[in-house]
């Protein structure tokens, strides 16, 4: 059984609505799949299981380093040791070290959802959809039109039959974030004017995303990986795929450099891992810099802050020139902005093209909201030359 299997249900294709004219609406020819939570976790755990991995319950309050051990200190008294600690936990920085001094500061993508089974709706079983900027929902609240133009939510719904379906408002990026109040609020008159009438709420779901800001401090002893490790994309809110995607790398480089201080000492030495400080911090340096923040996934990070930067921006009008130009590109370019898969010269073909495909108006107002933060952008690619 492989990852593939924990999509379900699975679309064929998606619908993006940018406003309700008939070249409003984009059609996204590309399966698009839900993951099946769960499903996922039980197989990770099982895979864990059959290859000997011990668990420990507890809650974690901190780590300790010397003499190349590392030890992570739990609540009920007990502590692990060991050579490696990743971080895993996501966005609790507990942790992961971030550097003294440099401001936190997000975007962030928030979302209010729901699972529901209904009377009816109006979407098509067979497609999901991806991104819904129609706003004739606000007409009869002009203080709510009045604040989705400024600070725009869009529509998400994956439909699993005809009297089942999840919805689901989202906020894109924004600083400081939408409240849950305001996205619940919009969702419930995307519904009314839908005319959608829920008969049972399966599940609610709160979604905050912070996107961008400061990475952790590289290197440090303790590694991360995922939100911990500020993986997520920071024009889009995705993780997941690229978290799972890249851990076979990351622990190809643990398991090497576990085994590095082994290979270069004599043949009296038979256990794995360093055997002081030194060689501990050079085995965290290391797979930081090789497996976890490569030179190129520094430059790729570097354009995606720029872009969320930009889209902060961006009222509703501008979101929809944006998007309509966005979806228009190559499927190559288009679908690997979103899944983190371009290089860094790639994302300047991409730039160029996006500026090239978009409206004159767009074109003036991507010069005028993006031109003072590609100073930000040449200072940081700086600093990462010679690495």
């Amino acid at each position: 059984m492989g990852l593939e299997d924990c999509l379900s249900p699975v679309w064929n294709q998606a619908h993006v609505f940018l406003d309700s004219s008939t070249q409003g609406k984009k059609v996204l020819r590309r399966p698009y799949g839900r993951v099946d939570r769960p499903r996922l976790k039980k197989q990770l755990l099982a895979r864990c299981i059959k290859h000997g991995v011990v668990f420990h319950k507890g809650v974690v309050k901190g780590a300790e380093h010397g003499e190349g051990v590392s030890s992570v200190q739990c609540a009920d008294g007990t502590a692990v040791h060991s050579s490696v600690v990743l971080d895993a936990t996501g966005h609790t920085r507990q942790l992961i070290q971030f550097a003294e001094g440099k401001k936190f500061d997000p975007g962030y993508q928030g979302a209010y959802g729901i699972t529901a089974k209904v009377e009816s709706h109006p979407f098509d079983v067979d497609s999901m959809l991806f991104m819904d900027w129609r706003d004739e929902h606000t007409a009869a609240d002009p203080a709510m039109q009045n604040s989705n133009e400024k600070l725009p939510t869009f529509l998400y719904v994956m439909p699993f039959a005809k009297d089942r379906l999840f919805l689901e408002e989202t906020s894109l990026v924004a600083r400081p974030a939408v409240d849950f109040p305001e996205l619940k609020e919009r969702l419930q008159a995307r519904m009314q004017h839908y005319g959608i009438k829920v008969t049972e709420v399966e599940d609610e779901e709160y979604c905050l995303i912070p996107m961008g800001g400061v990475l952790p401090q590289v290197p440090q002893r303790i590694l991360g990986n995922g939100g911990s490790a500020g993986m997520v994309h920071p024009s889009t809110g995705y993780m997941v795929a690229r978290t799972l995607g890249g851990a076979p790398t990351l622990a190809d480089a643990i398991v090497e450099q576990l085994c590095a201080p082994t290979d270069k000492a004599s043949s009296s030495r038979s256990e794995p891992g360093p055997q002081n400080e030194q060689e501990a911090n050079a085995m965290a340096a290391s797979i930081w810099n090789e497996a976890i923040w490569p030179v190129e996934r520094l430059r790729q990070r570097i354009f995606f802050n720029f872009g969320m930067e930009v889209l902060l921006k961006l009222n509703l009008t501008d979101t929809r020139q944006f998007f309509a130009a966005f979806f228009d590109l190559s499927d190559h370019h288009w679908q690997g902005f979103l899944s983190a898969r371009l290089t860094f010269p790639q994302l300047i073909g991409f730039g160029l093209a996006l500026f090239v495909n978009s409206s004159n108006r767009a074109r003036a107002n991507l010069l005028a909201k993006g031109t003072p933060g590609l100073i930000g952008v040449f200072f940081n690619l700086a600093k990462t030359v010679g690495k």
